[in-house]
């Protein structure tokens, strides 16, 4: 029995000093993957964002803010992607469980009936006078791999990450989610203000038109100029219900990303209302990954590819695995139970090294290597992706205030122009066509401004979403 002991002394000794060996080493992920700064922005140490507010400060609407509300809770993409965060959890707990020793209770009778003829047979007939053998047992069996390589470690590492990664990928579709949602409501409110411009325009050129036709019946126009016109007020009314069908349009996808059926969407503000934020704080590049969603998906796909990296590798190295088993035997029932005579145990233990299997091992280890590389690629990848959508949202931002300047000049103009023309046309001083002309570009004009609002506000939008914000 002392040499039982001693052994087995020795056996977990050898086991702690070889689980302290590491056989692969980590890639930590690349720090030159983001540049010193973002494009066109000044140079800045300071790390606050706006990708850092939470989305229910950010947008001050109570309209998108209850859209919003609505979606996260009940959109069906983020409900999936709770789920996949539960499973990926279920998989983790179970990995814990991976250096556990395994224990079984078992309960065994067998009997066996040999030839009288046998070898068998015969020894058991002159031993105890019987013609068949009757087993019992009873007990309990262990089996435990000794975790020398780290294999079940890297399991674990492995198992967490995809359980961190799941819940990064439900953050990143949170963020695409408000987004569009803020972003169907701006459109919705444009084009609220598009179908109020299309009405107040066939207003408009109706009243050109009764005009036009009294001239027409003063013998001052021909029939021409009334044709024109009131070609001119089909135009400005067939916008009227391809207008009224977009929105409808648009309130159906509101609909589906808020998890509701098609319906109406509550508005109480006008697009000319809202303000817009001049959100000049973006942080500095590397902060993006503690922001971007699916860019720290991506730092944990590749600590993900390290654990599976270290599992493939321990797989070319010898397995070490210790069984036991232990409990009460006898070849009769009276005496199953009898202690401690019944008593059995033993102990085994063996290193088992893959040899005709060797090259498929070590495939899989190549294999995984190749995967690891390609995630710190995949990384550099969203990274890229990352800031030069912020980059992009930047420069949309600064250069649609400057055509919403111009164009707000533009209108101003046009307005002013169709006063002054309607005034000539009455007086006999101006075409018809002068005053259709700038009807016509009033229209367009007034048109643009509306969707310039618009493409703003979703610049900012866009912004947000790219510095990571919209998942808190």
């Amino acid at each position: 029995m002392k040499n039982y002991i001693t052994k087995i002394v020795m056996i977990a000794i050898l086991i702690v000093t070889f689980i302290s060996c590491k056989v692969s080493k980590d890639i930590e992920t690349p720090k030159d993957a983001f540049p010193e700064n973002f494009r066109s922005a000044s140079v800045s140490s300071d790390t606050t964002s706006i990708g850092d507010v939470e989305w229910k400060k950010f947008f001050t609407e109570q309209d998108i803010v209850k859209l919003i509300d609505s979606a996260v809770t009940r959109n069906n993409d983020l409900q999936i992607a709770q789920k996949n965060i539960e499973i990926a959890q279920y998989r983790f707990t179970q990995s814990k469980w991976g250096n556990v020793p395994q224990v079984n209770l078992f309960v065994n009778a067998s009997t066996s009936n040999p030839s009288d003829n046998s070898f068998t047979g015969l020894n058991l007939s002159q031993a105890i006078g019987a013609k068949h053998i009757d087993d019992y047992s009873a007990g309990a069996s262990l089996s435990w791999e000794a975790d020398i390589w780290g294999k079940i470690r890297n399991q674990k590492k492995g198992a967490y990450a995809s359980y961190l990664q799941s819940s990064e990928v439900k953050k990143a579709l949170q963020t695409t989610i408000v987004a569009n949602v803020s972003k169907g409501y701006y459109n919705l409110l444009m084009l609220d203000a598009q179908l109020e411009i299309a009405k107040k325009n066939v207003q408009l050129n109706d009243s050109t038109t009764n005009i036009i036709k009294l001239k027409y019946d003063a013998g001052q126009v021909t029939s021409l100029a009334v044709q024109q016109s009131e070609a001119q007020k089909l135009t400005a009314a067939q916008l009227v219900p391809l207008l009224e069908q977009n929105i409808a349009i648009q309130e159906n996808a509101l609909s589906v990303l808020t998890g509701s059926f098609p319906g109406a969407k509550e508005r109480n503000t006008l697009l000319t209302s809202i303000t817009i934020e001049n959100n000049t704080k973006i942080g500095i590049p590397s902060s993006v990954v503690s922001r971007r969603p699916d860019v720290k998906s991506a730092e944990l796909a590749l600590k993900a590819a390290n654990a599976n990296v270290g599992i493939t590798k321990a797989d070319l190295y010898p397995a070490l695995r210790i069984t036991a088993q232990g409990g009460l035997n006898s070849f009769e029932t009276s005496n199953w139970f009898n202690i401690p005579a019944s008593l059995f145990g033993t102990v085994a233990g063996g290193l088992t090294q893959p040899i005709f299997n060797n090259k498929k091992v070590r495939t899989q280890y190549n294999i995984a290597v190749a995967e690891r590389e390609k995630a710190v690629l995949n990384f550099r990848q969203q990274v890229l992706v990352a800031v030069s959508e912020v980059a992009d949202a930047m420069v949309k931002v600064e250069k649609l205030q400057q055509q919403q300047t111009l164009l707000q000049e533009r209108v101003k103009t046009l307005q002013t122009a169709i006063r002054n023309a309607n005034l000539l046309f009455k007086n006999g001083m101006a075409e018809y066509l002068e005053v259709i002309t700038a009807q016509s570009n009033l229209l367009q004009s007034e048109l643009e401004l509306a969707d310039i609002k618009r493409q703003q506000l979703s610049a900012n939008t866009d912004l947000y979403r790219a510095l990571g914000g919209g998942w808190r």
